[in-house]
């Protein structure tokens, strides 16, 4: 196991942050964390890091504990902060030098990771530019290479696609994918619910500074959503199907818009053959016929809430 976090506990004054707080990173997986504003998914990253001191429970990292002389460790282990971690007064090589010089001395090698993490973000253009005068897209990527330039084996990636552009956003879940297929073990937060469904092995959802749930998307999905929704495109119109729906085993509503019938019903599954019986005795012929699969938006709002949060 690259991380175990159990029954932790962190506080800050009277807030309990995370409460009995469990979590565990596999090798070679990408972890999705996900929450609420405030859950404690910042809390969290920065108590594995260490940064934070916390009051109960325990963390290993590489099945050790991490501590603040744990440099065999930290040598180990990227970081890509939310917030743009970049010197402004150094340039794009230079930003990246420091960095990797952090955790690693020999000039030589330091120089070749550099240029090897340059390359990777694809700022080759960019070497003598400081962070001023790069676009938003490309100043999130440097800020990736300052925390993979010295070839982590566990990264944890804080919504580093916050604020780009479509291309941007691509251009980096790409490169999250390589780093992963690399052999880097790691732990991914955004917003973006999209990115997550599609770049995570597991995800688990935060709330009030608890794990609420951890597994796949289909895992998650499964165990959460009590419904599932038809949509129907009739080859021709019928005065009573509305009705006829309504009357269907377990169907709780109809409705339609331009010509597609879409029908929710209180079980999860099993509900396409019973929907084709019906049309068929009904002598009726469709055009379009499908489940809508519920996506990890409508599963992390069942769990959490649409209420919204300060």
């Amino acid at each position: 196991m690259v991380i175990q976090v159990e029954n932790l506990i962190k506080e800050f004054k009277e807030i309990r942050a995370l409460d009995s707080f469990n979590l565990e990173l596999k090798e070679g997986e990408i972890l999705g964390l996900i929450g609420p504003n405030g859950s404690g998914k910042s809390t969290l990253l920065l108590s594995i890091l260490g940064i934070y001191a916390f009051e109960k429970g325990k963390i290993s990292v590489f099945n050790q504990e991490l501590k603040p002389n744990s440099y065999d460790i930290k040598r180990k282990i990227g970081y890509v902060p939310q917030d743009l971690a970049l010197f402004e007064e150094l340039t794009v090589y230079e930003n990246i030098d420091y960095f990797c010089g952090l955790y690693v001395r020999d000039r030589k090698k330091r120089k070749e990771l550099t240029e090897k993490a340059i390359a990777f973000v694809g700022l080759e253009k960019y070497k003598k530019f400081v962070p001023s005068k790069l676009s938003g897209g490309l100043a999130r990527r440097l800020n990736i290479a300052c925390g993979i330039a010295h070839e982590p084996t566990l990264i944890f990636l804080d919504e580093p696609t916050v604020a780009v552009d479509a291309q941007s956003r691509s251009f980096i879940l790409e490169g999250i994918k390589e780093l992963n297929r690399q052999g880097a073990s790691i732990i991914y937060t955004s917003h973006y619910l999209e990115e997550v469904e599609n770049l995570c092995d597991r995800i688990a959802i935060i709330d009030q500074g608890r794990n609420i749930i951890t597994g796949t998307y289909e895992e998650l999905r499964d165990s959460t959503i009590t419904t599932e929704i038809i949509k129907i495109t009739l080859l021709e119109e019928n005065a009573d199907i509305l009705k006829d729906l309504r009357n269907l085993s377990h169907v709780i509503d109809v409705t339609i818009k331009d010509s597609e019938y879409t029908v929710k019903f209180d079980n999860p599954k099993s509900n396409v053959a019973n929907i084709v019986q019906f049309l068929k005795e009904k002598g009726l012929t469709y055009l379009k016929l499908y489940t809508e699969v519920p996506s990890l938006n409508d599963v992390f709002l069942e769990l959490t809430g649409k209420e919204l949060r300060d």
